[in-house]
C-alpha cells in the first residue's frame, strides 16, 4: 500500500510540476524591440483629434522623406509636423473604427486642421483611400531612444 502511495505523490508532483514550470518561464527579451501586435495594444502616452489624409510617391514629388527613410507607398508610415522621427502611432478611423500603428518618418501634413498623412497603403487598409480626408485619432504609443555618442 506504501508503494502505491509513493507512486501517487509521484505522479501529483509531476503534474503540478508540468503546470508550474511554464508560468515561470518568459517568452520576450528584455532587449527586443516591441512588436506591432504589443504596440497594438498599447496604453497612448498623449492623444490628438483631427483629420488625416494620405499622401504617396507620387503626391510627394518622389521617395525622399524628412528621416532620409525612402517612402515607400505601402509602408506603415506617416507624416506629423511635430513628432519625433521613429514615434510610434495608432492612427485610428473615426469613421470606422479601423486603426493601423504607424512609424513617423517624415513631416507634414501642411494644411490646417490636419494632424497627419499616412501613405496610401495605411489609407487603404484604413479604409478611407476613397475619401482622402477622415477624422482620426492618433494615440503616441512609444517615442524613439535617444541616440548616445558613438
Amino acid at each position: 500500500m506504501t508503494n502505491m502511495t509513493r507512486k501517487l505523490k509521484s505522479v501529483a508532483l509531476a503534474i503540478a510540476g508540468v503546470l508550474l514550470i511554464p508560468s515561470c518561464a518568459t517568452t520576450t527579451n528584455a532587449k527586443s524591440k516591441p512588436t506591432a501586435s504589443t504596440l497594438e495594444m498599447a496604453e497612448a502616452k498623449s492623444v490628438q483629434h483631427g483629420k488625416a489624409s494620405w499622401y504617396s510617391i507620387r503626391t510627394n514629388r518622389g521617395t525622399k522623406t524628412a528621416s532620409g527613410q525612402r517612402l515607400s507607398d505601402g509602408g506603415a508610415t506617416a507624416a506629423h509636423k511635430t513628432l519625433p522621427m521613429g514615434t510610434k502611432v495608432r492612427v485610428t478611423n473615426l469613421a470606422n473604427g479601423k486603426a493601423e500603428v504607424v512609424t513617423i518618418n517624415d513631416r507634414g501634413p501642411f494644411i490646417r486642421g490636419r494632424v497627419i498623412d499616412v501613405t496610401v497603403g495605411v489609407a487603404k487598409r484604413l479604409d478611407f483611400f476613397k475619401r482622402g480626408v477622415v477624422p482620426v485619432k492618433v494615440e503616441v504609443l512609444e517615442k524613439p531612444k535617444p541616440q548616445g555618442k558613438r
